[in-house]
């Protein structure tokens, strides 16, 4: 299991010391693999007791243990990346974006568990599940653009946006067993988390898009995607998130290929009849 996996399985089970301190494991593996109990106490504001109690209480002998385990995972996820970065000078912007995004798709793809992705694949797939597409603002042009593709492949796909008036009457329309696909990063919109909390009190299966396994989203989730969002510039990159919804649309595509053949044939007769698309 990857070290965010053995966190995610034991989240219920840890303090709020630890889980600030697995944070740090989670969102800055750098600081955990080349630094000290103190360094990574400091960082989440706790103590070093606290920090070895976390490794413990996750399955290794101690904090260096742990910290071999981050090296291996950061070796192995960062390395092309790193050697991608030395082809071109610090100050060249598009190679070190082409650096970051590169190894913000990798770590996002290799993250997701294949059980996992098949179960959200399959849920996404079924036909006789609603599927509701809530998003931040930040990640509202995914959602989006998830959504409706989605949508080309089946019916009874939403995307909500809103005011809580709206969100409401979203709401009372969702069954148990229905699907809400969850995207946001940290800092997490109150609106998309206590619609998510609310569609599964009534039953819906939340699928999480999120930065973190001890997001707000993630404990709420009957599944949960956490994706890389490390940039470059100021703002979190979403291509990994892109990438992800990218995978999950192929895996329903393929799940709903007769169906979807005949749903994306209507389409295009109607844009044609239409005359909505300009073609050379």
């Amino acid at each position: 299991m990857t070290v965010a996996a053995v966190i995610d399985a034991a989240r219920d089970a840890l303090t709020p010391a630890e889980r600030r301190v697995a944070d740090v494991v989670l969102t800055s593996p750098e600081s955990v693999a080349f630094g000290t109990v103190a360094d990574l106490a400091g960082r989440a504001a706790t103590s070093g007791a606290t920090v070895v109690r976390l490794a413990m209480k996750l399955g290794y002998e101690g904090f260096t243990a742990l910290q071999c385990a981050v090296q291996d995972e950061l070796g192995q996820r960062l390395r092309p990346a790193a050697e991608r970065i030395r082809e071109v000078p610090p100050s060249d912007v598009l190679g070190r974006v082409r650096a970051v995004e590169l190894d913000n798709v990798a770590g996002t793809l290799e993250a997701a568990a294949s059980g996992a992705f098949e179960e959200a694949v399959a849920a996404l797939a079924d036909e006789g599940r609603g599927v509701h597409v809530v998003a931040g603002e930040a990640s509202r042009g995914i959602g989006l653009l998830f959504a409706d593709e989605l949508a080309m492949l089946r019916g009874g796909v939403s995307i909500w946006i809103g005011a809580d008036v709206r969100l409401a009457r979203h709401l009372a329309e969702v069954r148990r067993d229905d699907v809400i696909v969850a995207i946001d990063h940290r800092r997490y919109e109150r609106w998309v988390l206590d619609t998510s909390r609310l569609a599964g009190r009534r039953g819906a299966k939340i699928v999480a898009l999120c930065d973190s396994a001890l997001s707000p989203l993630a404990d709420l989730a009957w599944c949960t995607f956490v994706v890389r969002a490390q940039a470059a510039g100021p703002f979190d990159s979403h291509v990994g998130t892109l990438a992800l919804t990218n995978a999950l649309l192929a895996g329903a595509a393929a799940r709903l290929r007769r169906p979807a053949s005949d749903r994306l044939d209507g389409i295009e007769t109607a844009w044609r009849e239409y005359g909505a698309l300009i073609e050379e």
